[in-house]
């Protein structure tokens, strides 16, 4: 049986609509008989409308947790162009939409400059981030106003890979604490218009790629065959 209270480095591909917590939980809970104690943690929360590499570490390895998570990541994924929501993704309905017949393809791949290099973010309301003890979403869901002071980011790469009315797919390179959210609901500012996150899949983190990784109940079934051959 693996130690995973030495410690261990587990890549998940995580599904449409599950938590990060959800993942963690169910690896804990797969482990509990050999290993009641064991520390698991996640490095960089997925959002629930968000597949892809996740990276949980076990044991000893949760002291390595920052610093994955300070490596950069690698995203692909889709906007809609035409329409917002109130958390800039998919997990709320539209709350506002705009004509697009008069923007072209040039205007849309033009208005990625403005989100190169190093730029300036307001993380979207309905996020993990804390104010005052909360989290921001929770007041944001009951209706109070949340004040999230923008933070600086670092955009290496952002490709349009391809367009089609009114999706916009996207892949991006960006450094740790940067909301693709955020970049969708500024993408459709820049353009006098609204956008939003319509679908997210994060490829890497630093090295980790998510085509190493685990589905979770591929792992599951992985560690119970190990539990029965001890």
């Amino acid at each position: 049986m693996t130690d995973f209270s030495e410690g261990k480095v587990i890549l998940i591909d995580k599904p449409l609509d599950w938590t990060s917590f959800d993942i963690v939980n169910k690896i804990k809970y797969s482990l509990k008989k050999k290993f009641p104690k064991l520390k698991v943690g996640h490095a960089g929360t997925l959002d629930p409308k968000a597949t892809g590499l996740l990276i949980v570490c076990t044991g000893k390895f949760t002291k390595k947790i920052t610093e994955i998570q300070d490596q950069y990541k690698i995203y692909t994924g889709s906007f809609f162009l035409g329409a917002t929501t109130e958390c800039y993704d998919t997990e709320r309905p539209v709350n506002q939409t705009f004509e697009t017949s008069h923007i072209s393809e040039q205007d849309i791949y033009d208005n990625v400059q403005y989100f190169l290099g190093k730029i300036e973010q307001i993380p979207p309301a309905h996020s993990a981030i804390k104010i005052q003890g909360k989290n921001a979403y929770e007041l944001a869901r009951k209706g109070e106003t949340v004040n999230i002071q923008p933070r600086e980011v670092f955009i290496y790469n952002f490709d349009i890979t391809k367009i089609e009315f009114p999706y916009i797919y996207f892949k991006i390179k960006c450094s740790k604490g940067t909301y693709i959210r955020s970049i969708a609901h500024e993408f459709g500012k820049k353009m006098n218009n609204g956008a939003y996150l319509a679908s997210l899949r994060r490829e890497n983190i630093g090295e980790y790629s998510v085509e190493n990784a685990f589905q979770i109940q591929d792992f599951i079934q992985h560690v119970q065959t190990e539990n029965i051959e001890s």
